[in-house]
């Protein structure tokens, strides 16, 4: 298990997004590069039932250019709906090349949003290379209610289609499956209760950890609350529960700081390089 594998767990959020375009196969390599311990990464469906990486089940206009070289506006972004797409379709797309308003820092590349099988391999491949061992690999499951059917399949569907390719690429042992949708963790944890659980918590969410385990019926292996909602009383109750908490996404240093003296067991974070 994680916890005693890894003291504390450095995180790459969507690989390194401050510092390559996310959920990308670059952005994964240069993480490991960076030393983290997991690579967090968010998987979504296309019409074909093949799992790739994106944040979105649509594509970003932040992110993202059209086959015919121009940039996705706003308006049109959820129009560009990659569960009704085949993997062919969402490899016309570049993911890499628009400069990010948020990440200046963000190096700029041509990039496609990767099938989770090809992650796996290249991730193979440069452990092997390097003589390091392979990471954990932490991947969300992008679904919620007002999607299921219109932007990806039910949930137990979604976490079916997903271990198949973790047990293809014989990495569920080294697997975390974290998601806001509770729904798909209450599955996982019937089906494949030998693969790690994190449930992830928004920062606005008004309930409490309590509120949570009672709406999963049962206790992950991992809480993961927006750093905000972190305080001491808030870990130790996670340590009482017999779980690790992980928050999400802190990328200054004094803040790294400020949570891992709280006793957290890791965090996630855009720019490894700045935390590490």
């Amino acid at each position: 298990m994680i916890a005693n594998e890894i003291d504390f767990d450095l995180q790459g959020h969507r690989g390194c997004r401050g510092l390559m375009p996310e959920n990308t196969i670059p952005a994964m390599i240069k993480a490991l590069e960076l030393g983290v311990t997991t690579l967090e990464m968010d998987a979504s469906i296309t019409s074909g039932n093949q799992v790739f990486l994106s944040h979105e089940p649509f594509f970003n206009h932040e992110i993202s250019t059209k086959p015919d070289g121009k940039p996705v506006t706003l308006g049109e972004e959820r129009g560009l709906n990659m569960y009704k797409m085949n993997y062919a379709e969402v490899q016309g797309y570049d993911v890499g090349m628009q400069p990010h308003p948020r990440f200046p820092e963000q190096q700029k590349m041509k990039a496609v949003k990767p099938l989770l099988s090809d992650v796996i391999l290249a991730v193979r491949k440069w452990c092997s290379e390097n003589n390091k061992p392979i990471p954990f690999f932490n991947i969300e499951t992008k679904c919620l209610p007002a999607g299921d059917n219109l932007y990806h399949p039910t949930p137990d569907i979604f976490v079916n289609l997903l271990v198949d390719v973790l047990k293809k690429g014989e990495i569920e042992n080294k697997t975390i499956i974290q998601s806001f949708d509770f729904r798909s963790l209450q599955y996982a944890h019937k089906a494949f209760p030998e693969i790690m659980l994190a449930a992830l918590v928004e920062p606005d969410d008004k309930g409490s950890l309590q509120d949570h385990l009672d709406q999963l019926g049962f206790v992950p292996a991992i809480y993961s609350p927006a750093y905000e909602r972190v305080d001491a009383v808030l870990v130790d109750a996670c340590k009482k529960n017999g779980m690790r908490i992980i928050p999400w996404t802190i990328n200054d240093t004094a803040t790294a700081q400020k949570i891992k003296a709280l006793g957290v067991d890791g965090l996630i974070t855009d720019f490894p390089d700045r935390i590490r």
